[in-house]
């Protein structure tokens, strides 16, 4: 049975290597090959040993997940529906701005959180992506885009993928191990190369894992508030009845000890007379006094059944009014791509439900709440 290369980080893949009766050298030559290169034929491997390679095409493979949909927005954004297998699918988008480009990637399929206001956790949920399928859409996005660099020639130090955003379908810290492995190649010179600073997972607030990821990876960190009480917390994500505002904003100040950025962002879904008051601005500030934070204001985008409204943009930029006027940059969301259904809130992919939360078996997923901001993507 052959192993995809695209599963291993630097670690494993030596680890690997011992396995097969080789070197680590050869561990890092290879992860030069797949990732910064983006080869997927050992053949092209030119600086390993014929026998190696030939051995390799025999016990090992490059795959990373199959594209079935590209497509290019007007504005330049780019998205591609990735098979992952068994009526499966997951989105990825690449956002080109003048002095970065973002890619948003997904992390499981489906999501089992329950996000009240969020469509996709209403779709259900099937299962963790691997690393492969995690890693892959950026070996994947860097392929398309041309941005694979070329054996021999000096790195320029430009990246047309410049920050990486786990912020597309599912939630990151509850496919941990997947993640920090995705997280180490991205972070890797021997691969993507990637500052701590540019590469952003987001939380619903799995307090554990914030720790873990504290003290193993600490990438910037983006959280998933979306309420200023426990109390209507506790109604929109449910995740809080578990670990609730108080150890949250505490595993906030832990983690911004070992941080690359000296804030965190808070992402927050207003939704028209649930959350999006005047008194829910002030008690949003008085939560988060003592956490130095950044917050990322998100509208909310209808679905059938939702239950919640939009708010006025009026009721939008006074809730932002109130959050500045107590000096915390605040951002509302930046819609890109809206023409590929591509923009902030609008990622969808294809989940098979095992949690036989709808009635049909393969269904496509609605609309998912997610948001990019500027102020995440600097």
């Amino acid at each position: 049975m052959t192993v995809n290369l695209l599963d291993f980080d630097a670690d494993s893949l030596t680890a690997w290597f011992a396995q097969q009766g080789e070197k680590p050298f050869r561990a890092r030559q290879v992860l030069r090959w797949v990732h910064r290169f983006g080869v997927d034929d050992f053949g092209q491997m030119t600086d390993v040993a014929k026998s190696l390679r030939a051995k390799l095409a025999e016990v090992a493979e490059i795959r990373g997940p199959l594209p079935l949909r590209d497509t290019v927005a007007a504005d330049g954004t780019h998205k591609w529906l990735l098979d992952v297998g068994k009526h499966n699918a997951v989105e990825t988008v690449f956002i080109p701005e003048a002095n970065r480009g973002t890619l948003c990637i997904s992390t499981q399929v489906g999501c089992a959180l329950e996000c009240s206001f969020c469509s996709t956790g209403k779709q259900g949920f099937n299962r963790n992506l691997t690393t492969a399928e995690i890693i892959g859409q950026l070996w994947h996005a860097n392929r398309m885009l041309g941005a694979v660099k070329q054996p021999g020639v000096g790195d320029s130090g430009e990246r047309v993928v410049s920050n990486v955003v786990l912020m597309g379908m599912g939630e990151p810290l509850a496919n941990y191990d997947n993640v920090v492995a995705a997280l180490r190649l991205m972070l890797d010179d021997n691969a993507y190369g990637l500052s701590r600073r540019r590469v952003t997972v987001s939380t619903a607030g799995m307090v554990p894992a914030m720790d873990r990821l504290r003290a193993e990876v600490p990438v910037a960190l983006a959280v998933s508030l979306h309420a200023p009480t426990d109390a209507l917390r506790d109604e929109l994500v449910p995740l809080n009845r578990k670990y609730p505002l108080k150890e949250l904003m505490a595993a906030c100040r832990r983690y911004l000890e070992e941080a690359p950025r000296d804030f965190i962002t808070f992402e927050y879904v207003l939704l028209a007379g649930v959350n999006d008051r005047d008194a829910d601005a002030r008690a949003l500030l008085a939560l988060t006094r003592d956490v130095p934070c950044k917050f990322n204001l998100i509208p909310f985008n209808p679905f059938p059944d939702s239950g919640y409204r939009k708010p006025s943009a009026e009721r939008v930029r006074r809730f932002q009014e109130i959050l500045m006027q107590a000096d915390v940059v605040t951002t509302v969301r930046k819609t890109r791509g809206d023409d590929i259904d591509a923009a902030c809130g609008q990622l969808a992919g294809r989940v098979r439900d095992k949690t036989k939360r709808q009635a049909g078996v393969t269904m496509a997923a609605p609309r998912k709440m997610i948001s990019i901001s500027q102020e995440v993507l600097t």
